[in-house]
C-alpha cells in the first residue's frame, strides 16, 4: 500500500508544481505575427508587417507595466492548419498574449476561434472577410484596417455611378474572395447595376488567360478582381496584355495595395479607381512615418502595414491605461479609447469588434502626373467612417443585444 502511495503522491506534487509555475505572471508581453513570409502575400504583409509591429514597440519604449515587449513571427505559408497549429503552440506554451495579424481570412477565422477558447487577443489588419465581426465575431477579436463590406460599398457605388452598370467578377477561390464578390455584387445591384457572372480562380494562379477570356467575353462594363497580393498584379497585368481596360470595359481591383501598383507600373495601372484605408502621402504625419519605414524596408508602407503599427500601439497603450494585461480588461480599454493617429481619423472599435474610420477613394495617376517614386495616387474623395462601413444595426454579430 505504501509503495503504491508514493508514486501517487509524487504525481500530485508534480501537478501542483506545474500548476504553480503556470500561474506565475509572465515578465514579457508577447505579440505574435502569423505571416506569409515568402509566398503570394509576402510583399503586402510578410517582413514589412513584422517591421511595422517592431517599430510600434520601439516607439512605445520597449516595455509596459515593467514588462519587456517582444514581437515573434512565423511563416504560416497561407495554410489554415499551419496557422492554427502555431497559434495553439504560442497560446499554450510560448506565452503569446496577442496576435496582431494573420494572412488569409480562412486562417484568421480559425485562429480567432482558437483565441476565443484560450482567452487571448487577435487583431486582423490584412484579412478582409466581414465574418470576423458578423457570424464569427468574438469578444477577443478586432478587425482593424478594412473589411470587404467597406471596400465593396465604397468602390462599387462609385463605379456604378460613373457608368459601370454591368459587372463580371474574377474571384480567388477561398473565403476572402467569396465574401468580397458577394458583398460587392450586393452593392452593385443596390446602386442600380447588375452582375453578369463570375469565374473562380485558384490561389497563386500563374496563367489567367482562360479566366480573362470569359470575363472579356461577358461584355460587362466592369471586370472586377476579387483577389489580393500577387494574384491581383498578375491578373491585371495579363488583362492588359489582352487589351482589357483600354476601351469601354473598365478594370476594377477591389482590394489593391500600393505594392501591386508598384509592380504593375503606372503605364498599366493608370486610371484605376479603388478604395484604400491609408496612403503614405496624405499629410505630414503619414509622410513622417512612411519615411522612417522606407529607411528600413526600402519601400513605402501599405494600408495593412500602417495598420499593424497603429493597432500594435493602440494595444500597448490600452495595457498601460488599464494598468493590466488581462485580456478582458485590455479589450474593454481598446474599445473605450478612440483611434486617432496618422493611420486613422475618426476611428473607434465598435461593440462587434470592427474598427471604423475614414477611407479614401483614389485614382492611379498617369506616368506624366507622377512626381517621383511611389507618387501613385490622387485622392478623389475622403469617405467618412459612417458612410464607408456598414452601420452597427446591420451587424450579424451574435454578441450584440438587439
Amino acid at each position: 500500500m505504501r509503495a503504491r502511495a508514493i508514486p501517487l503522491l509524487c504525481s500530485i506534487l508534480a501537478f501542483a508544481a506545474a500548476t504553480t509555475v503556470a500561474a506565475q505572471p509572465s515578465d514579457t508581453v508577447k505579440i505574435g505575427m502569423l505571416m506569409d513570409m515568402s509566398g503570394n502575400y509576402s510583399d503586402v504583409a510578410g517582413k514589412g508587417s513584422v517591421t511595422a509591429a517592431q517599430m510600434a514597440v520601439e516607439d512605445f519604449g520597449g516595455e509596459v507595466l515593467g514588462k519587456k515587449i517582444e514581437v515573434v513571427f512565423a511563416d504560416m505559408q497561407n495554410k489554415v492548419d499551419i496557422a492554427s497549429a502555431i497559434a495553439r503552440q504560442w497560446f499554450d506554451k510560448d506565452g503569446v498574449d496577442a496576435i496582431m495579424d494573420i494572412n488569409m481570412s480562412s486562417a484568421g477565422l480559425a485562429v480567432s476561434g482558437i483565441a476565443k477558447d484560450k482567452n487571448k487577443i487577435v487583431v486582423i489588419n490584412i484579412s478582409g472577410s466581414p465574418r470576423f465581426t458578423n457570424e464569427n465575431c468574438s469578444a477577443n477579436t478586432v478587425h482593424y484596417v478594412y473589411d470587404t463590406d467597406a471596400l465593396a460599398r465604397s468602390t462599387g457605388t462609385a463605379l456604378v455611378r460613373d457608368g459601370g452598370k454591368s459587372w463580371y467578377f474574377v474571384t480567388v477561390d477561398y473565403a476572402f474572395g467569396h465574401d468580397f464578390e458577394r458583398e460587392t455584387a450586393k452593392t452593385v445591384v443596390a446602386a442600380g447595376g447588375k452582375v453578369l457572372g463570375s469565374v473562380k480562380v485558384p490561389l497563386n494562379a500563374m496563367d489567367y488567360s482562360s479566366f480573362l477570356l470569359q470575363a472579356q467575353g461577358s461584355n460587362a462594363d466592369v471586370v472586377a478582381f476579387a483577389t489580393a497580393g500577387a494574384d491581383t498584379s498578375n491578373a491585371i497585368k495579363q488583362a492588359k496584355e489582352f487589351g482589357m481596360g483600354e476601351g469601354r470595359q473598365k478594370l476594377a481591383g477591389l482590394l489593391v495595395y500600393i505594392n501591386e501598383i508598384d509592380a504593375l507600373g503606372l503605364e498599366a495601372a493608370q486610371g484605376m479607381q479603388f478604395t484604400t484605408g491609408f496612403y503614405w502621402d496624405l499629410n505630414d504625419e503619414t509622410r513622417a512615418f512612411a519615411k522612417r519605414y522606407k529607411e528600413r524596408m526600402g519601400k513605402m508602407p501599405n494600408m495593412s502595414q500602417a495598420g499593424v503599427y497603429s493597432s500594435t500601439l493602440h494595444y500597448l497603450e490600452a495595457i498601460k491605461a488599464a494598468g493590466s494585461d488581462d485580456t478582458a480588461t485590455v479589450m474593454k480599454t481598446m474599445k473605450d479609447r478612440p483611434v486617432d493617429d496618422f493611420f486613422a481619423r475618426n476611428g473607434r472599435i465598435r461593440e462587434d469588434g470592427l474598427m471604423v474610420h475614414d477611407l479614401y477613394l483614389v485614382r492611379v495617376k498617369a506616368p506624366s502626373e507622377s512626381k517621383g517614386p511611389w507618387d501613385y495616387y490622387e485622392v478623389v474623395k475622403t469617405i467618412p467612417a459612417e458612410e464607408a462601413f456598414p452601420p452597427l444595426a446591420e451587424s450579424r454579430c451574435p454578441l450584440l443585444k438587439k
